[in-house]
């Protein structure tokens, strides 16, 4: 092949564009290039293409991507994992390097605050060399660094595009903001990223888990991922109504835990209200700057709360999301939030549905 074909975000709020760019044919050392097979449209991809996370352009979007090894640079012979890399295998990776030296690598060990952390998909303009770096594309260029994985037979690809960041990252976030056993926990979003949180919620031994979202379609989703109790926001449209039935739901008290996932502002003055007196806040959605919120921090006093935030995801996240794919209820579950299918050439049309909540899980087959 003499040309790679990319869907290319060029202006913010404009649509993609459909480029060519020279094929890739060799590697440097430990550099790896991979012929896409999938690629998922994530909720942050949306949010990039709105401009409301300064990144350079124009760029390659993608950063949950599955594809095989077509070369492997010098000196890179294992995965993560050290399992014995070949040209052919199918593998995924984690979407960011981070240096190791800084004072959030080293010291902190914050790794996901790495000053010199960059994410495929996301920070690096395709105009430069060597452009394909991102998962809307037929071909990527991992750098040396890039932590992959190759995926065990027992693993479909749409299990593991399916999940996407979404499940990784949920696991970053109830790994800093643990689920005690029995506890009840409300998730706000039904998107990709809250049916993940239900997931590591109810393999973490949640007791009652209550989701709040919509549309019904993905209400539906919530149920099957294991959600007890199913709250719609169209149904019921006011911070106060759904308060009152999280509240009835918890004895009056409140969730221990509650999980936001949603992406918008207000899911956050909405959710700081929900948990228990003593309990804990969890900001997961809030990936890219939205814009503000404002509440009384007499809230926080008041119910003694505990609020964390979490960014991204490590590497050491994306095993652990592979290991919880080999538990073939949730491998059936991931693969099935899968609902749309686009090529490259329609990924503006993808986008859209994404926007629009019309799918479960969005993806591309180049």
């Amino acid at each position: 092949m003499k040309s790679i074909t990319a869907a290319v975000l060029t202006a913010y709020e404009q649509p993609l564009e459909i480029r060519q760019f020279p094929a890739l044919t060799a590697a440097g050392p430990g550099e790896c290039l991979v012929r896409i097979e999938m690629a998922g449209i994530c909720g942050t991809d949306v949010h990039l293409w709105l401009g409301q996370l300064p990144i350079p352009l124009p760029v390659i979007m993608g950063h949950e991507t599955v594809g095989r090894i077509e070369v492997l640079g010098e000196g890179l012979v294992k995965d993560f994992r050290g399992e014995t890399l070949a040209i052919g295998d199918r593998i995924v990776w984690a979407s960011s390097i981070t240096c190791g030296e800084c004072y959030y690598c080293r010291v902190v060990r914050q790794p996901t605050r790495c000053v010199a952390r960059k994410a495929y998909g996301i920070s690096y303009c395709c105009d430069v060399a060597p452009h394909l770096r991102g998962g809307y594309a037929e071909q990527i260029h991992l750098r040396a660094g890039t932590s992959l994985f190759k995926i065990p037979d027992s693993i479909s690809t749409e299990a593991v595009v399916g999940s996407g960041c979404a499940l990784m990252t949920a696991i970053h976030g109830l790994e800093r903001c643990p689920v005690s056993w029995g506890e009840t926990v409300v998730v706000q979003g039904t998107g990709p990223v809250g049916l993940a949180a239900i997931a590591v919620a109810k393999q973490s031994g949640a007791g009652k888990i209550i989701a709040i979202g919509g549309p019904p379609h993905r209400l539906e989703m919530a149920e099957a991922f294991g959600a007890d109790v199913l709250i719609d926001i169209a149904a019921t449209p006011t911070v106060e109504a759904r308060r009152a039935l999280v509240l009835a739901e918890t004895g009056g008290f409140g969730a221990d835990l509650v999980v936001e996932c949603v992406g918008f502002p207000e899911a956050v003055n909405e959710g700081i209200e929900l948990p228990r007196d003593g309990g804990k806040f969890l900001v997961l959605g809030q990936y890219a700057n939205a814009g503000n919120i404002s509440f009384n921090p007499h809230i926080i006093t008041r119910k003694q709360l505990t609020i964390h935030g979490s960014w991204a995801f490590e590497a050491r996240h994306v095993d652990k999301a592979l290991r919880m794919l080999e538990i073939p209820h949730w491998q059936r579950l991931f693969a099935e939030e899968i609902t749309a299918r686009f090529t490259l050439h329609e990924a503006n049309t993808a986008l859209e549905t994404v926007r629009n909540w019309r799918a479960g899980k969005t993806v591309l087959i180049p």
